[in-house]
C-alpha cells in the first residue's frame, strides 16, 4: 500500500511540475496550441519609425530589444512594451522585425509575422481584413501647429486653414483632413516623422494625427503645439474604431487574439497612459 502511494505521489507531483512549465490561457491551451507561437515565439511586426509608439535606437538602453531583420539595431516604444507584456505573461520569446507600414498587415496575411502591434486603428475596414485584439490605447484626434503661425490661434477645425498633411495609410490622411473645412490636403506623407517634420520645418501650416504622435512630437519640437478640440462643439467626428488602437493578428487566428485580450483586459485607461508617458519620456529626437 505504501509503495502505491509513493507512487502516486509521484506522478501527481511530475503532472505539476509539466503544469508549471506552461504557459496557458483562461480556456486552458498552452500557447503551444495557438497557431504562430508552436515554436514558443511571438514575431511582432512594426514600423520602427513611429515615436512615441515604437522607433530605432542603436543600443538596448531603456528596455529596448533587438530586431531580428536588422542586425545592430534595438527598437523600443510604447508598442514594444505592449509586446513584452504579453511575452512575459506567456514565457514566449519576443521576436521585432521593421517592416514599413504598407507591409505590415501583408506580412500577417504571409505567415511572416505573428501579430502586428504598430498604433493601428480598429476601423472597420481593417477588422475586415485581419483580427484585432484590444484595444490596447485610446487615443483622441488632433493637430499640431507650429506656435508662431495663426492657426496656434484655432479653437476648433472650422478654423483652421492652410496646408495640412498626415501619414499616408492612416484615418488622419483619408478621413480626418477631410473634416477641416479650410484645409488644402497636400500629398501624405510616408512616415509619421516625416509628418511630423513636414511641419516643424515650414513645409506645411499644420499636420493631422492622434495625441500620442503629437505629443511625441511636441517633446522633440518646442516650436511645435497641439490643438486638441475634444469635448467642444467644433471638433472632429470619429468613431469608436477610428481612436481606439488595436493588435493585429491573421484572419481566423481567434486563439491568438484572445490571448493578447487575456493580458490586455486587466489594463486600464490609466494603465495605458501611464506607459505611453514613459515611452514619451525615453523616445529619441525624432
Amino acid at each position: 500500500m505504501k509503495k502505491f502511494v509513493a507512487i502516486v505521489l509521484s506522478l501527481m507531483l511530475a503532472v505539476g511540475l509539466c503544469a508549471c512549465g506552461e504557459s496557458k490561457t483562461e480556456s486552458g491551451k498552452t500557447y503551444a496550441d495557438v497557431p504562430g507561437l508552436e515554436d514558443g515565439i511571438l514575431t511582432v511586426g512594426m514600423e520602427c519609425a513611429y515615436a512615441p509608439y515604437n522607433w530605432t535606437q542603436m543600443d538596448d538602453s531603456n528596455g529596448a530589444v533587438p530586431i531580428a531583420n536588422n542586425p545592430g539595431t534595438y527598437a523600443n516604444g510604447y508598442d514594444v512594451m505592449i509586446a513584452k507584456k504579453i511575452a512575459e505573461y506567456y514565457d514566449v520569446t519576443l521576436e521585432v522585425m521593421a517592416i514599413g507600414w504598407d507591409g505590415l498587415n501583408p506580412a500577417l496575411d504571409e505567415g511572416k509575422l505573428d501579430a502586428v502591434i504598430a498604433g493601428q486603428s480598429m476601423t472597420e475596414e481593417r477588422l475586415e481584413e485581419v483580427e484585432m485584439a484590444g484595444p490596447y490605447f485610446y487615443a483622441n484626434i488632433v493637430c499640431v501647429a507650429r506656435k508662431d503661425t495663426p492657426q496656434a490661434a484655432a479653437t476648433g477645425i472650422s478654423n483652421l486653414t492652410g496646408t495640412c498633411t498626415a501619414q499616408t495609410g492612416t484615418v488622419w490622411y483619408n478621413d480626418f483632413i477631410d473634416q477641416i473645412p479650410g484645409a488644402t490636403k497636400t500629398s501624405a506623407a510616408e512616415t509619421a516623422n516625416a509628418m511630423v517634420m513636414a511641419v516643424a520645418e515650414s513645409r506645411v501650416d499644420f499636420i493631422c494625427t492622434d495625441m500620442p504622435t503629437a505629443m511625441g512630437a511636441c517633446a522633440t519640437y518646442d516650436n511645435l503645439m497641439i490643438l486638441d478640440f475634444s469635448g467642444t462643439d467644433d471638433d472632429f467626428a470619429a468613431s469608436e474604431g477610428d481612436i481606439n488602437i488595436g493588435i493585429s493578428v491573421k484572419l481566423g487566428n481567434t486563439a491568438l487574439k484572445d490571448m493578447m485580450d487575456e493580458v490586455l483586459k486587466d489594463m486600464t485607461v490609466e494603465d495605458f497612459n501611464d506607459l505611453m508617458n514613459d515611452a514619451i519620456a525615453v523616445q529619441p529626437e525624432i
